[in-house]
This record gives C-alpha cells, structure tokens and sequence, in this order.
C-alpha cells in the first residue's frame, strides 16, 4: 500500500493504454515496467505487437512498431531531457540484449499531462529534429532513425482519448461520469482496478459528485464498478450508517469522512473494512 498522499500514477497509466488501445486487445502483449538487465533497469511499458503486420489506427498507437517502449511522466512531474536520453539508451540496450528484437522495428512514445516546451525545444534546436501535431496532444518527432511521438495527454480530445486524458488530480464530475459509463459498457474485461483506485484516491470528491449525478440517472457507482471489478460498497454503507442521524445529513457526514480517508491514502477495500467493523462512525 502507498504511503499517506502517495499516489501510484504508473498502474493507472497502463489501465489507461490498455483502454486506449482496447479493440486490439487480442493482438497486443503488455508488459509493466519491463526489466531490461538482472540490474534495477526498466521502462515503464513495453508494448509487442503479436501480429508484427497488425496496422492499429488509434492516433496514440499510429507509429508503433513490433515493439514499442512508453515513458510516463505523473500528473506534476514532467519529460527531461535526460528522460528522453535515458529511454533512448534503454531502446539501444533492448535491443542488444534482447534475441530477436530489431532495432529498426522500435518506436518510442513519451506521455505528460503538460507542454513538453524544453525538451521540444532540445529536439529541434540541439538536435535538428522536426515535430510536428499530427492531431491534438500529439507530436510526432522526426529526424531519428526511431519513430518517436510525445504525447501532451491534457490536450486529448475526451472523446477519442477519455482513459489517457483522465489521468489527472482535477478531474471534473462529467468526465468521471464518463468513465462510470464507459466503465460500464466494458464490463470484466476492462481491467480497471489500479485505475479507478488512482482516480477515486486523486478525486474523491468529482466522483462523490458524478455519483450524485448517476443517482438522478437511477444509476450508481456500486453497479459501475461491480461489472468493472471494483465494489466501493462504502457509499451505500455509509448511507445506511447514517440513518439514526437522519439520511441525508449521515451520508453527507459519512461522504466526508470516506473523502478524508480516501486523501489519507486508505484504500476503497480498507474503507469497507472499517465499516464492517463498526469502526468508522459518521463524526469526523
């Protein structure tokens, strides 16, 4: 478990581009913080494609190759130049130390929530590249002998890129609202366990709220992330809890304590077990 007001960003981030990348599922090998070496060398995702033809359309996915190394920056920190020399020697060594890998079937892909001005600017100025917005939040760079792409994911369009625009600490009720529904669509397969624990852990209260507005939909986040795989029973408990003091007094009270706990770094299932305890009242 993460300590208080840490928050593990990178599991979310590879939910988010299996979401992303969802239609070719089937087709496409995930593999989380790849060990490149028996020393402490990894990258944050590595993708294989299985059918080396397989041509994806999706606007994240469009330069990638057989295989394909992902730099994540979280949502406050940001892409370095060093980060970017880090991952270019990490595709070198792949490539050395790994049979069968041809250097000339990699791309790379670098992902921030924000402008990536100094290293776009190292890139083209230093370095003589070109880059180039081929559709919003996507830069593709040229000039290398590897496909490369910087993905700025605050400028996605929510429509085309809900998963990957999302991973933010001030997600707003009607894009939480979206992933509930979209969630939902997907059902078991969707494998979206570390991603909302991100998201619900960041913000707590723009899901409270997209709740709130499911309810009027006669829809509810219990029934969302059941089929999704996560149950946070603890808004109908707390609800329940709160009827001696009045229900909707109690489950505000009880919304702002799961709210603070949430921010303190408990986990939804932790929550729940306080719960089942009688050890969480309604008075914060």
């Amino acid at each position: 478990m993460p300590s208080a007001g840490k928050t593990l960003w990178h599991p979310a981030f590879v939910d988010a581009i299996r979401m992303e990348l969802f239609d070719y599922r089937d087709s496409l090998e995930f593999k989380y913080e790849h060990p490149l070496n028996t020393e402490p060398l990894c990258v944050d995702l590595l993708i294989i494609k299985k059918p080396k033809d397989l041509v994806i359309e999706k606007n994240i996915a469009r330069i990638f190759r057989g295989d394909n190394i992902l730099e994540y920056k979280s949502p406050g920190d940001y892409l370095s130049v060093n980060d970017f020399l880090k991952v270019n020697a990490y595709a070198n060594l792949y490539t050395a130390i790994t049979p069968g890998v041809d250097f000339a079937d990699l791309s790379l892909t670098f992902v921030e929530n924000r402008h990536p001005r100094k290293l776009l600017r190292y890139l083209t100025g230093t370095r003589g590249y070109k880059a180039e917005e081929t559709s919003p939040g996507i830069y593709r760079v040229t000039g290398d002998y590897l496909p490369i792409q910087i993905i700025e994911s605050r400028k996605l369009l929510e429509q085309e890129n809900l998963w990957l625009r999302s991973l933010v600490k001030d997600l707003q009720a009607v894009n939480a609202g979206s992933i509930i529904d979209e969630a939902r669509k997907r059902g078991d397969k969707a494998q979206l366990g570390a991603y909302l624990n991100v998201l619900i852990r960041a913000n707590p209260e723009a899901f409270m709220e997209a709740e709130n507005m499911a309810r009027k939909k006669r829809k509810t986040l219990e029934e969302v992330f059941t089929e999704a795989g996560f149950i946070p029973e603890w808004t109908e408990r707390a609800r329940v809890q709160g009827r001696e003091q009045g229900l909707e007094q109690g489950k505000r009270e009880g919304e702002r304590n799961i709210i603070n706990l949430l921010k303190s770094g408990k986990s939804a299932e932790e929550i729940i077990q306080l719960m089942e305890n009688g050890i969480l009242g309604m008075s914060t």
